[in-house]
């Protein structure tokens, strides 16, 4: 009787010579699954690895963005951006190379998606990823302009990309509806890190 499926009868069957070649192949294919199984489980540890390595885009609302600006503790700045605006791609480097550098002063940046429906969440993750941003990035799900830009300032019009300096420590708020040099982005940094006169 040949033993059926992964299991050898040896209990069932114990005058069997179970070291014949049809019962090795049987023993092999069980060293075969183990060794299988091993690297499937490999496998699907290091997707899970790399999967958890890109950024994850949180959605913000209007609630979120204020207190972001009113209850930040660090010197913040506020960058509003979108995928298909080139200026805001042409400064989103200045920006992560500058808050990177002036990390150890406490510097917080957070990137502001004003993307289109569609394009969140993938695109723009992947957008971040291809960027390597580092800094928070997150989604504004807020269609209503006329809501959410005058309270970040009451002289934004809605145009990106668009710029928020504050630090509430001082008092230090500047706020910038344009595409900034690194230049001056730095020299913006310098000053909301001033202490208060």
């Amino acid at each position: 009787m040949k033993p059926y499926g992964k299991k050898q009868w040896r209990a069932i069957m114990p005058n069997k010579n179970w070291n014949s070649p049809n019962t090795r192949s049987y023993q092999n294919n069980g060293v075969c699954m183990k060794t299988l199984s091993k690297y499937v489980c490999i496998l699907s540890f290091l997707l899970l690895a790399v999967a958890g390595h890109a950024q994850s885009v949180p959605v913000w609302k209007l609630k979120d963005l204020q207190a972001a600006i009113h209850q930040s503790k660090e010197p913040t700045i506020i960058n509003f951006w979108a995928t298909f605006c080139k200026p805001c791609i042409a400064e989103l480097p200045h920006f992560q190379a500058l808050a990177n550098q002036y990390r150890a002063q406490g510097i917080k940046l957070v990137m502001v998606s004003l993307d289109l429906k569609e394009a969140y969440p993938a695109k723009v993750a992947s957008f971040a990823k291809k960027l390597k941003l580092s800094s928070p990035v997150v989604y504004l799900d807020e269609s209503n302009a006329d809501l959410f830009c005058p309270a970040v300032d009451s002289a934004w019009s809605g145009a990106i990309p668009a710029s928020l300096f504050v630090n509430n420590a001082t008092g230090y708020r500047k706020f910038y509806e344009e595409e900034l040099s690194k230049e001056k982005l730095e020299a913006e940094i310098k000053a909301m890190l001033k202490p208060k006169e």
